[in-house]
């Protein structure tokens, strides 16, 4: 149970699906019902595609690569923490990422790419799931966190419209810094982790 939650806190805070619900609704207003919910679903199992895929097969990747893991763990640590320092300084009047004019399926970008499995989660997986490789008690729960995380994210964007409503601009502002805050005390710990490994 400490694995899952742990897992689910840091995905919880990389993903943002309050923050992402908010986004969708601005992408998807005055869209047809069946319009935002199809992108929902598109969006959703893509990203779980994309993330489990790098959760099972990224340090096989790397080690194809040439990279050490430790060396990932410093370079993934800085990417979240710049996606970190981002949620706390960016403005609350920051235009939301908008797809291009001529293609209304946002299910890829900008819902599944960057803003679920951007390359802040992407690298985060792969970091959890290294330390349980080849544990079956360790992966279970940490694949359970990435789904309980992408599902609380479609059961957001279902409800966004309302969701908009009642969180409003102000509080949305603060409950997404606080996020930035331990999404970079994370980062900060993998890049520990990774310079002990090195020069450990």
């Amino acid at each position: 149970m400490e694995t899952f939650f742990k897992a689910f806190i840091a995905y919880f805070v990389m993903v943002d699906p309050v923050g992402n619900a908010l986004v969708f609704n601005a992408l998807t207003e005055g869209s047809e019902p069946r319009y935002y919910h199809t992108m929902a679903v598109r969006a959703l199992v893509l990203s779980a595609i994309l993330i489990l895929f790098f959760a099972f097969w990224g340090v096989p990747l790397l080690t194809v690569l040439g990279i050490q893991m430790d060396s990932f763990r410093i370079a993934g640590g800085l990417l979240i923490f710049y996606s970190a320092f981002g949620m706390i300084t960016k403005s609350e009047n920051s235009p939301a990422p908008a797809p291009s004019e001529y293609f209304r399926d946002i299910s890829v970008y900008p819902l599944a790419i960057p803003l679920i499995a951007g390359p802040g989660s992407l690298t985060l997986t792969v970091l959890l799931f290294s330390r349980g490789r080849g544990e079956e008690a360790v992966v279970l729960p940490l694949v359970l966190a990435v789904l309980s995380v992408l599902l609380l994210t479609f059961i957001s964007f279902l409800f966004a419209k309302r969701l908009a409503r009642l969180v409003g601009q102000t509080i949305g502002g603060i409950f997404n810094r606080l996020l930035g805050v331990l999404l970079a005390s994370l980062a900060i710990q993998f890049i520990a982790d990774g310079i002990r490994g090195l020069w450990g």
